[in-house]
């Protein structure tokens, strides 16, 4: 598989299967992702991967603790704009559109954001950190980092879904992840294999037309 087709291939996965994929792999694509661009070659990011036990162990502990949401830190800017809040509600209306789930269902909708916390059943949830004092371009440089990874585990036929989910649960995390002090959860990462048969996995996101956000000029 080449790079093109890794793009075209790679999107967010929320249904796996059982299957758990190597210490060895895992490692592969986290060392190989870290060949990523970053400022000043800083590499401002440490990663952490959990699967077994270890991974049970920090759901257990998130499942039955409150999310806390940093307001420096959320996922979305608040009072969404367009032409990014129309596309972030198609988005999540094709996604509970392919698991049957209408606007007026809530407690549906609430039971499908809840398995965030469970990395949608994924063998192996990845954890990404940087330290607090790093400002915005650094945190560029951990999106290059993901999108490195991701394009990497694509390749070996594995699936991924990126969560900004895991930032709520910082100081969950922390007590299952040894990192320095001064450090937050930036990212998770569900990683394993995907369940073909999830009717969830048929959804796949629409991208905006170039003319919309591109340009080329003297050519």
């Amino acid at each position: 598989m080449d790079v093109s087709q890794a793009l075209r291939e790679r999107r967010s996965v929320r249904a796996f299967t059982s299957q758990v994929p190597s210490a060895e792999l895992v490692q592969q694509l986290m060392q190989d992702a870290a060949l990523a661009a970053s400022g000043g070659n800083m590499q401002p990011w440490r990663v952490a991967a959990l699967t077994g036990d270890a991974l049970q162990a920090m759901l257990a502990d998130v499942a039955k603790t409150p999310g806390e949401e940093n307001p420096a830190h959320l996922s979305y800017p608040p009072n969404l704009w367009e032409p990014y809040r129309t596309r972030r509600f198609a988005n999540g209306e094709d996604l509970y559109a392919s698991i049957g789930v209408p606007r007026e269902d809530k407690a549906g909708r609430l039971q499908q954001l809840a398995k965030n916390a469970q990395f949608f059943g994924a063998p192996v949830g990845l954890i990404m950190f940087t330290e607090e004092r790093m400002g915005p371009v650094q945190w560029m440089d951990l999106g290059i980092y993901l999108q490195s990874f991701m394009l990497r585990a694509t390749e070996e036929g594995l699936a991924t879904c990126a969560q900004g989910f895991w930032r709520r649960y910082d100081a969950v995390v922390k007590q299952h992840v040894e990192v320095p002090d001064g450090y937050l959860v930036t990212y998770g990462i569900a990683l394993g294999y995907e369940d073909k048969t999830a009717p969830i996995n048929s959804m796949r996101a629409s991208r905006a037309d170039f003319a919309e956000w591109g340009q080329l000029r003297g050519f």
